[in-house]
């Protein structure tokens, strides 16, 4: 599984690196998004409900993260 931390990013959206790894995943390669931005989780979940991609959400103190298969 590939691992993308995007938290205490500043300066810029935490989805940029969590849509860039899932465009870079190959077929069946599992991702987890890790995030600190509430805002930013909840966009990143609408985009993989859109493109009709099942996802895992997991909630650890203020770090969420998404896991998925492409």
């Amino acid at each position: 599984m590939k691992t993308i931390n995007t938290c205490g990013l500043t300066r810029y959206s935490p989805l940029i690196p969590a849509i860039k790894a899932w465009y870079e995943a190959q077929p069946g390669e599992m991702l987890e998004i890790i995030m600190d931005n509430p805002l930013a989780f909840n966009d990143l979940k609408e985009f993989l409900a859109e493109q009709k991609i099942g996802f895992r959400e997991i909630y650890d103190g203020e770090q969420m993260s998404v896991q998925f298969t492409k």
